[in-house]
């Protein structure tokens, strides 16, 4: 039981835990009982607690900036990095593929990490670090072979994909690395904005059986996709290449406003 507002898988330092988010008052009942029990079941009488009149702010802490000042960065900062505007083609590579409710967390993971989360070529290299194998690149090293050999890496999901906190660091880090799309069954609301406003177009299958047919490292090739966005007719066609030389078509919808498709094609927020 975690009065704490997060239960990602292994946050509370054990792998493998089953972590539920309770009141505080659960949170005691469990304590006394050894088991999931409803505090009005105790038989205790509920304490009231009445709110001050007043909430003293202590501020004497507070430095106001001092005009003209030199700004000295450590390691741990850097500037955040803009994106290039949407290519005319994706040569995508599909660098990654996960299953269902990917958090925020297996994107990108915080704890001792979050010293670097002004450092994004430093934080980036532990974008879905739980799904790094021993003896075998990461994600972060795959991502930037992609990019650096000019094509661009696309991340393949299934259901509930970027669901929990709504850290903007799953999406900058990602576009750092050379993501340019992520296509899932669907993707959560606010990662799908922070998705946006970093140049990621958010894409979802049309049929959620081509799924299955998508492997790690095959080609995924969206032709046209800025006349193709600015259709703004929902749909996006495109085409998967397996190792073999097997093609096959794919069509991908999208839940994008008008704005969102202008950012898109910017490249992201930044440089609109």
């Amino acid at each position: 039981m975690r009065t704490f507002n997060r239960n990602f898988a292994g946050r509370t330092g054990t792998k493998g835990d089953q972590a539920y988010l309770v009141s505080p008052e659960t949170a005691v009942a469990v304590a006394l009982t050894g088991c999931f029990t409803v505090p009005s079941e105790l038989g205790i009488e509920y304490p009231k607690a009445e709110l001050p009149e007043k909430f003293l702010i202590n501020d004497n802490m507070f430095v106001s900036p001092v005009p003209g000042g030199e700004i000295i960065r450590k390691r741990t900062i850097g500037d955040p990095p803009l994106n290039t505007a949407l290519p005319e083609k994706i040569d995508g590579v599909a660098v990654i593929k996960v299953g269902d409710k990917i958090t925020t967390d297996h994107i990108m993971p915080a704890g001792i990490h979050l010293k670097l989360r002004s450092n994004i070529p430093a934080y980036s290299k532990v974008v879905f670090e739980c799904f790094t194998e021993n003896g075998k690149p990461s994600f972060a090293e795959r991502a930037a072979a992609v990019r650096d050999s000019g094509k661009h890496g696309v991340i393949i999901g299934r259901d509930s994909y970027g669901q929990g906190s709504s850290r903007e660091h799953a999406a900058i880090c990602p576009m750092y690395l050379g993501i340019k799309a992520v296509i899932a069954m669907a993707i959560e609301r606010i990662h799908a904005a922070n998705l946006v406003n970093f140049g990621i177009l958010p894409l979802i299958f049309a049929d959620p059986a081509d799924y299955d047919k998508i492997d790690e490292k095959d080609s995924i090739i969206i032709d046209n996709v800025r006349n193709q966005l600015n259709l703004r007719n929902g749909f996006i066609a495109a085409e998967v290449v397996k190792d073999g030389g097997e093609k096959f078509p794919l069509k991908l919808k999208y839940n994008l406003s008008s704005s969102d498709i202008d950012i898109i094609l910017a490249g992201g927020r930044l440089n609109m």
